[in-house]
């Protein structure tokens, strides 16, 4: 089986290629705007075990949008059975790089985050 600390991991990297389909990767984000973004809160239901080789399909959507954060769900599925494995929901909070504090989402990233 899957060690279940390993689906935080599956889900981070969703959210960074979501973030890169979307035409941002992260490193350049900081690099050009000083944004880094941190996860304030996150709940996971683990429903079923992956097993070793399993194929698995993990997916991102938008719930909520605020100023200086976002909401996403987030869902991993065993592509073979269709079983849901793993639901979660995330809270994604932006902040400045140099004070890790709170600073809004930059509004071109704000707009494409929420297409």
């Amino acid at each position: 089986m899957v060690y279940h600390a390993n689906y935080v991991k599956f889900l981070e990297r969703a959210r960074t290629e979501w973030l890169r389909a979307k035409g941002y990767e992260q490193r350049a984000l900081l690099l050009s705007t000083g944004v880094v973004f941190a996860v304030y809160s996150m709940q996971l239901q683990f429903l079923k075990p992956a097993r070793l080789d399993d194929a698995l399909h993990v997916s991102v959507q938008l719930n909520s949008c605020r100023r200086a954060s976002f909401t996403v769900s987030q869902s991993i599925t065993d592509v073979r059975s269709g079983a849901q494995l793993c639901r979660a929901e995330v809270e994604i909070a932006c902040l400045d790089q140099a004070t890790f504090r709170p600073i809004p989402i930059p509004a071109e990233l704000l707009m494409e985050i929420q297409r």
